[in-house]
């Protein structure tokens, strides 16, 4: 597990070291660019702060209010942090939560040209939440929980961290059955958010398990198969990938 993390807090520098969005990362170029959505004309949207890694749009669905607090995980370079902050306005606040110190670093810079004084980024795990309980009003998240091993105790973190009317707007990589062995052992794949995609079912049955009601889908799409040169794999006719997006509440 360590490994994999390491691997990708690599990837994710590499990012920001090349000023590309398409670099093998929590996306490669053969999944990413055909996965992530639009921003345009979504207030707050700050293309600085966008390197094209998420698969949704889940601050669209997040029902955030005026002076509220949220909190988005795997913030990267501050994109779905920024558009939040348009939502809580200046009574309200946002903090950023990454591993990658090449990221938080990044959206420090981005906040700070924007001059944004109630937005806050975090260095640290998404498994382990550095922020009290009960704290937060909704959490987001965009592309990253797929690339997380141990669901159950991320969904578990959220719960704590979260008020006790605090909901969630989740967008994430989900399959429709469990990924056959052939991808699994693709070590590209590690960073394509799929090799550790759950399936649909165990996904949602996670969020259950952590408590969460009210449990919806907000939005779904099949998403393409990564490919990859010379390389080819069995995969079953009903392994599908897909994007979900969903909303729960405490």
């Amino acid at each position: 597990m360590k490994n994999i993390k390491e691997y990708v807090k690599e990837q994710y520098s590499k990012i920001i070291s090349t000023k590309k969005s398409s670099y093998d990362s929590c996306c490669s170029t053969s999944c990413c660019q055909e996965i992530s959505e639009c921003y345009d004309n979504i207030k707050g949207y700050n293309p600085d702060a966008d390197y094209g890694l998420g698969c949704g749009l889940p601050t669209q669905f997040a029902k955030i209010k005026v002076g509220q607090t949220v909190l988005d995980l795997g913030s990267g370079a501050g994109n779905d942090c920024f558009v939040a902050r348009a939502e809580v306005g200046e009574s309200g606040k946002v903090y950023g939560l990454d591993f990658s110190e090449t990221m938080v670093e990044k959206a420090r810079e981005n906040s700070d040209k924007l001059g944004y004084s109630n937005v806050k980024f975090i260095l640290g795990d998404i498994e382990k939440i550095p922020l009290p309980n009960n704290s937060v009003d909704v959490v987001v998240s965009n592309c990253v929980l797929n690339l997380v091993p141990n669901k159950d105790k991320v969904f578990s973190n959220i719960y704590e961290v979260l008020k006790k009317s605090g909901h969630f707007s989740i967008s994430d990589v989900v399959t429709t059955t469990e990924m056959p062995n052939s991808l699994v052992l693709e070590s590209d794949l590690l960073s394509d958010c799929v090799s550790k995609a759950a399936p649909k079912n165990k996904y949602l049955e996670a969020i259950e398990k952590a408590g969460f009601k009210n449990i919806t889908i907000q939005k779904e799409r099949e998403l393409p198969m990564p490919t990859y040169e010379n390389q080819q794999h069995d995969v079953p006719e009903d392994f599908k990938i897909l994007s979900l997006t969903i909303y729960a509440e405490k």
